[in-house]
């Protein structure tokens, strides 16, 4: 072979080679099959926080399930009953004096609700029927989550077809778009069903959709919704048949879906469904189709790019996913954590935008008239935790629709504070839904838990330390200041020791004896209210206002019960020392203060340390899937990456077993099963990995804290830490080998790590004594625990750390190496 020769076959190799690497590239952010489906649970989610489908695949017939966010059953309501508000004493007495039965019985028999809550229910399906093409071959389809679009494609009689679909969040619409590679091709017809009370007609080249919610427990149904669905063609014919339009030979024919509903917002449903729907649709129409698709490109992936996680790359990253999730646990596929890490990030982006309602049970996504548990906002736990990626995977703006919720709740609330508690300020038990109703829900086991409120605040007090905001802590205390004077009026002694107990309530979901779950001073409670009135008052002075209000919280959380220490050295999830090693129950409620609160620190309260982890270890790690990604988190926490890792393996296994039977874990579509599906596990296991990675609540930034063994080397950037530092993290053989820490709002930055770091650009470390003086870093010092006489706690064997502090400028980059 002659040398040019060889320096061609050259070239030609290595563009192959690169070729092949970028091929690779591009679908380690995509989630794959060599199949269609037919599945909800396999079928792949396209969103833009309004407006939600679920794509299936099939090449001769098209579904796309369709939802849009504020398509509710029943209307305007709250359901407060005042008829609980004599019974609630009554319970209390009971309680304390120890017929707890009885109490429960009471509570089960009257505090009834006039309803339980509206149901989040489906929009309907756009059938696409593609007549001759059963037989096909080279199939696949695909999510690509880099760019927020869905595709189909393969091959027909020598012609390659494909369709993209995304849910376009600069036009406001849903878009498909079918192409073929040769002229002539697309031939289909359109058609829609919906389950609802509906009309379905067509004109113009247009499916038009009209219909009415549910009606649900005593409320009508009053949410009208009108869906279009038009197709402009390149080339061939279409026509209008009865209920359907149908496409004949075009070159290309792109499809907008376009949807508007009557709700304005949750006591306001004048808005003219109709007119809004048709807006929205012309206007969409004005954009050409590859306009359109890099404008949508560019708006998601100013939230999405902004972290990046590399955990490294194996042979198993080519395969399917389907096939990459048999296989995970105990094999070898880094990048599928990465993948799902980053799954998670865009499913919240799909699910929640500024100006929408807030992710559900099912984020936007449901395919049922009546989905399980209504597909609510549970806020004992779930709703909570889909939005605990918000922040530290530097998603922020994506909070505001929680906030919004937050505050129609503190204005509803207040009506069902006065009249079933004869308090103040205002209420939210253990659910809502799009009407922000704030009375019980369901029966008393889990309805008669009066703490959401407090939880809810404390997302609202965790921004502000993320970003510093000051204008939105001023606008949003009224509501936290409102949630605490409810509690100043409720809370009561209880006779052992005279603290101060919400009462009635319980621990969420749970039972400490069978049959009764009703009680008073549930260490979630306490701990819920230690947050509340801790982040008030810290709250009240940056403002500088409410002093006199301020000292009132301090002297009652002073008389709040301390943590407790029980016999089997657990943290103890009652009152009293109830806790069964045995329970493997799905709520872990007592350990909020490990995690999301800042309460209970390996440093600061090492004894309660032990006592969380070795609540977590009777607890067990199989579980629903929300509850083992509540349980990454709480074991990086508690600094174990290995165990943490080992719950991820746990989430990230099969849901449906080889027997046929559905469990904890993950769909094939890597959404989350409680079973069934519920989103929260895919964001709380998210924000998990992050806090693997990086943590930021115990007065330093600590990287790396909880990495475990088969995460050797990786790259992280883009995580957030409180007081606005953006954490570009490297490491190699388990230890960092750069570090990046961008300022946003300057101040004192004292970091935590397992080896000693030096600056590469002259910024003055210094070795970190005393508290950190950075104000985002504050730390309010729990009670010592109260140790059963049976206990004997330890205190954790922890590593080797060095602690830095260096000053920063806003705006600037510090970077560091191992030294």
């Amino acid at each position: 072979m002659d040398r040019n020769k060889k320096i061609l076959l050259a070239i030609f190799l290595n563009l192959l080679l690169i070729s092949c690497v970028l091929a690779q590239s591009n679908d380690n952010l995509k989630l794959w099959y060599t199949q269609p489906t037919n599945t909800f649970n396999e079928a792949l989610p396209i969103g833009n926080g309004r407006l939600g489908a679920m794509v299936f695949g099939q090449p001769s017939k098209e579904r796309l399930q369709l939802n849009e966010s504020t398509i509710w059953s029943g209307g305007p309501n709250n359901n407060t009953n005042p008829k609980i508000k004599e019974v609630l004493p009554k319970i209390t007495k009971l309680f304390f004096a120890g017929k707890y039965l009885e109490a429960q019985k009471l509570a089960d028999s009257k505090v009834v609700s006039p309803n339980s809550g509206m149901k989040y229910q489906i929009l309907g399906n756009l059938w696409i029927d593609f007549p001759g093409q059963e037989n096909y071959t080279n199939y696949r389809r695909d999510l690509d989550i880099e760019r927020a679009v869905a595709s189909v494609q393969y091959d027909v009689d020598s012609v390659h077809y494909k369709r993209e679909m995304f849910a376009s969040f600069t036009d406001h619409v849903i878009i498909v778009h079918l192409t073929a590679s040769q002229p002539g091709k697309i031939s289909c017809t359109l058609s829609m069903d919906c389950p609802l009370r509906s009309k379905i007609g067509a004109g113009a080249a247009t499916i038009n959709l009209s219909g009415i919610t549910d009606d649900h427990e005593g409320q009508l149904g009053r949410v009208r919704f009108v869906a279009r669905v038009k197709s402009v063609n390149n080339g061939g014919r279409i026509s209008v048949e009865d209920k359907h339009v149908i496409i004949k030979n075009a070159n290309s024919a792109t499809i907008y879906i376009s949807v508007g509903t009557n709700f304005k917002n949750y006591h306001d449903i004048s808005a003219d469904a109709a007119a809004k729907a048709d807006s929205l649709l012309q206007k969409a129409q004005t954009v050409d189709y590859q306009t359109a698709l890099e404008n949508h490109k560019k708006f998601y992936q100013h939230e999405f790019n902004r972290v990046k996680l590399d955990l490294g790359l194996t042979k198993a990253a080519s395969r399917p996913t389907d096939e990459r999730l048999a296989a995970f646990k105990g094999g070898d596929d880094p990048a599928l954590v990465s993948l799902y890490f980053q799954y998670g990030r865009y499913l919240l982006i799909s699910s929640s935008q500024p100006g929408t309602q807030p992710a559900n049970l099912q984020g936007i996504w449901n395919d049922k008239v009546s989905p399980p548990w209504d597909s609510k906002y549970t806020t004992n736990i779930n709703a909570e935790m889909n939005y605990w990626p918000a922040e530290n995977t530097n998603l922020t703006e994506l909070h505001k629709p929680f906030f919004s919720m937050v505050h129609d709740l503190s204005q509803h609330g207040q009506e069902t504070a006065r009249a079933i508690y004869g308090a103040r300020g205002w209420v939210l038990h253990h659910n809502t839904d799009i009407w922000r109703i704030t009375g019980p829900v369901d029966h008393a086991r889990s309805g008669l838990w009066p703490t959401g409120g407090a939880w809810v605040c404390q997302q609202l007090w965790e921004h502000y330390l993320y970003t510093g905001d000051k204008q939105f802590l001023a606008d949003v205390y009224p509501e936290m200041k409102s949630a605490a004077q409810f509690f100043l009026d409720i809370l009561q002694k209880e006779p052992s020791h005279g603290w101060l107990v919400v009462s009635p309530s319980l621990s969420p979901e749970h039972e400490y004896i069978k049959g009764a779950s009703v009680c008073a001073g549930a260490t979630m409670d306490n701990q819920l209210l230690f947050d509340l009135f801790s982040n008030t008052m810290r709250a009240a002075t940056i403002l500088g206002e409410d002093q006199a209000f301020s000292d009132t919280l301090k002297e009652t959380r002073a008389q709040l019960p301390p943590m407790q220490i029980g016999q089997y050295n657990q943290l103890q999830e009652w009152l009293k020392d109830w806790d069964d090693p045995n329970d493997h129950h799905r709520h872990v409620s007592h350990l909020y203060g490990l995690f999301p609160s800042n309460q209970i620190s390996p440093h600061r309260t090492p004894r309660l340390f032990e006592a969380a982890k070795q609540s977590l270890i009777y607890r067990g790690d199989e579980s629903t899937g929300w509850s083992m990604g509540w349980k990454v988190n709480l074991w990086a926490r508690l600094l174990d990456g290995n165990h943490a890792y080992k719950l991820i393996n746990d989430q990230l296994s099969p849901a449906i077993k080889p027997n046929g039977k559905v469990a904890g874990g993950s769909f094939l579509n890597l959404l989350d099963a409680h079973p069934p599906f519920q989103i929260d596990g895919n964001f709380g296991c998210a924000a998990g990995i992050a806090e693997m990675l990086m943590q930021s609540y115990d007065g330093f930034i600590y990287v790396l804290p909880a990495l475990p063994d088969r995460w050797k080397n990786g790259e992280v950037s883009g995580l957030v830490a409180r007081g606005g530092f953006v954490m570009d993290i490297a490491w190699k053989n388990g230890k960092v080998s750069k570090l990046t820490v961008h300022s946003r709002l300057g101040g004192n930055c004292r970091l935590r790590l397992l080896q000693p770091i030096e600056s590469v650009d002259g910024s003055k470390l210094k070795k970190a004594r005393g508290d950190n003086p950075n104000p985002y870093y504050v730390i309010n010092q729990v009670k010592e625990p109260l140790i059963s006489s049976k206990a004997h706690p330890q205190k954790p064997k922890l590593k080797k750390t060095y602690e830095y502090d260096f000053a920063t400028e806003a705006g600037k980059d510090y970077t560091f190496v191992l030294k």
